[in-house]
């Protein structure tokens, strides 16, 4: 028998393996969503999305090492003009403004502990883990400071709309395996396509994650209105214009009886 080209041999095929071996030596998520579809009627007012699974780690092991997880829901992407008011004359009017190409509509982070406890700055940038790492891609020749003033003025605008949520304390971990979070959809949230992302944390890095998608669509008669206005803008807007006069003449004609 030829020794040394068995040897050869089973050293390329653990070699060939050893990508197969390492990944099956990290956890997994198996993760999973309340609800997979929201739809919005007339009488929406918010949902509670839960998102739950379990950490599925190697031989079935619990390490002794705490593990955290974040979970980050993530609406569809937009540009955005933000406009800055000032006080001209004792009238508000507005003054500079600033271009986004991609803002998310809506994002909302929990995690088992505050963020800056669980990554560095570099891993959170890179993951985008909260509100301070969004990549809001800047579409105007700003300088520096004044496009940072700006997408603070985005992030709390849309923090005041409940459209930006950050949860310090949102995820709760039972015995180290089963996990639970819960974010609050707003009834006005934009329809589209979500991603729900659950990211596994372990000493400072991120050893695991997995995706979900969620759909958030209108029915009834929310939703002739927005096609109408996204397929027939025109005759949307005079329709809208023929009924304001039309309600503005009925109010006036009311006032004048009384």
């Amino acid at each position: 028998m030829n020794w040394p080209y068995l040897s050869r041999a089973r050293l390329c095929l653990l070699l060939a393996l050893a990508p197969l071996l390492a990944g099956a030596a990290k956890p997994r998520l198996v993760p999973d969503v309340s609800q997979s579809a929201i739809q919005i009627q007339y009488s929406f007012t918010g949902a509670d999305l839960l998102l739950f699974g379990a950490i599925i780690y190697p031989g079935g092991r619990t390490p002794k090492e705490r593990a955290d997880i974040a979970v980050v829901v993530r609406g569809p992407v937009e540009p955005i003009v933000v406009r800055e008011k000032q006080k001209v004359a004792g009238i508000w009017m507005n003054a500079n403004s600033a271009r986004f190409r991609s803002a998310p509509a809506f994002y909302a982070v929990a995690s088992s502990r505050p963020l800056t406890e669980l990554v560095d700055e570099r891993t959170a940038a890179i993951y985008e883990l909260g509100l301070q790492n969004l990549q809001l891609s800047p579409g105007t020749g700003a300088g520096p400071e004044e496009q940072r003033r700006f997408e603070a003025g985005l992030i709390d605008l849309r923090e005041r709309n409940q459209l930006y949520v950050e949860d310090p304390d949102g995820v709760t971990i039972t015995d180290g395996v089963l996990y639970r979070g819960r974010i609050t959809i707003p009834a006005r949230v934009p329809v589209g396509t979500y991603t729900a992302e659950t990211f596994l944390i372990q000493n400072g890095r991120v050893i695991a994650g997995a995706p979900r998608e969620i759909h958030i669509q209108k029915l009834g008669f929310e939703r002739f209105v927005t096609i109408a206005a996204q397929q027939w803008s025109l005759a949307y807007g005079l329709f809208a214009v023929a009924v304001s006069l039309l309600l503005g003449w009925a109010a006036s004609a009311i006032f004048r009886r009384g």
